[in-house]
């Protein structure tokens, strides 16, 4: 007897990342009172060349939020400030001014986490929550916990993928 090996396909569409915003975000409604918000996300790798110099590569990607999450990240979020985002990759296609059809793909969020916001910035109506009554009283602020993008890293290894 000769059995057919079925092989199972496992496909997944999910993106990470860290960066910062490259604009204020853009909140609008839709005729149908959905509400969708737009913005980039800037990420940047360093390295040393070969000759010694440091080089700098930034990305932007165009990140799309709908329904409640687009309402708080547009409340909250800012030029400048760092994000995770958490979603997957969207492509579509739309004519130019100029007649010429594009594509363009998309990350749509599905989650997110504020990250610090730029120096000096007093935008939305966030305001960090008070300590607690444990915490130093000392303190005026609940010290929000960030990503440092600016630390240089190695590679990433795939040993060091948890999945």
């Amino acid at each position: 007897m000769v059995r057919e090996s079925k092989s199972q396909e496992y496909q997944m569409n999910k993106v990470w990342i860290v960066g910062r915003l490259g604009q204020d975000p853009q909140v609008r409604t839709m005729p149908s009172g959905g509400v969708v918000m737009n913005f980039s996300v800037a990420t940047s790798k360093r390295w040393t060349d070969k000759n010694g110099q440091k080089q700098e590569k930034t990305e932007f990607h165009n990140v799309v939020f709908w329904g409640r999450p687009a309402e708080v990240a547009g409340q909250y979020l800012i030029k400048g400030q760092e994000v995770f985002i958490e979603g997957r990759l969207e492509s579509r296609k739309y004519t130019g001014k100029d007649g010429v059809e594009r594509k363009i793909t998309d990350v749509i969020a599905e989650s997110f986490q504020f990250g610090s916001k730029p120096q000096g910035a007093s935008r939305g109506n966030y305001s960090a929550p008070a300590p607690k009554a444990s915490q130093d009283q000392s303190s005026k602020e609940e010290q929000i916990p960030t990503i440092n993008l600016d630390e240089e890293q190695g590679e990433v290894r795939i040993e060091d993928v948890p999945f």
